[in-house]
């Protein structure tokens, strides 16, 4: 028979004061945070009024209120209800129209934003399709062993183009200045001195 394998699991913390100092503020932050966030949470659902005040371990004042913590702790002393004054409502019109225009310059943001990232990745995309165009363009280093061996057979079959063209030049220069010395009688010299005019002259001399 096998032994149930015993597991801590979730167990319920007992509600004592933590003895070690330490762990005491540590719980005292992470406790603080959550009231408050639970606080805000109920304001914003139901619309109530609230403040809360609480010390630390080390005597130091926390405190959390909304609309405002004075004028809250304030009306529970004297023990007078809230008034809608005109002053009032001008001020949560106010703050409701800021809020407001805030929610506009963010919607906005955010959409600039979201061009800034597609004209940036439009960029990089042709960015990226030039360098694949042209790469024979980027430095040596920066090349990967296929393109490495593609420039090489480029510059082999550049090389072998290069010297059928010279060959190719140097028999048609070959060819012509051999025509001109069989119709001239001297290489590139196009003069006829088979039959000479009188008293004409060559190269200086009288012939």
């Amino acid at each position: 028979m096998l032994k149930k394998k015993f597991s801590l699991g979730r167990q319920k913390i007992p509600i004592e004061k933590i003895p070690k100092k330490s762990h005491l503020q540590v719980t005292f932050s992470k406790r603080r945070s959550g009231l408050f966030k639970k606080a805000s949470e109920l304001c914003t659902l139901c619309g109530v009024e609230i403040a809360i005040v609480v010390f630390s371990p080390a005597n130091k004042a926390f405190s959390f209120g909304h609309p405002e913590v004075e004028s809250i702790i304030d009306r529970y002393l004297s023990r007078n209800p809230p008034q809608e004054s005109s002053s009032h409502q001008l001020v949560e019109a106010h703050r409701n129209a800021n809020v407001r225009d805030l929610n506009v310059q963010l919607t906005q943001l955010l959409s600039h934003l979201e061009i800034e990232k597609k004209q940036g990745e439009e960029i990089d995309h042709v960015r990226k399709a030039r360098q694949m165009q042209f790469w024979w363009e980027s430095p040596v280093d920066e090349l990967g062993l296929n393109e490495l061996l593609q420039l090489k057979v480029s510059i082999e079959d550049l090389r072998k183009n290069l010297g059928k063209i010279a060959s190719k030049c140097m028999m048609e220069q070959s060819n012509v200045s051999s025509s001109n010395i069989g119709a001239n009688g001297f290489l590139g010299v196009g003069i006829n001195i088979a039959s000479p005019l009188p008293n004409s002259y060559y190269l200086g001399f009288r012939i």
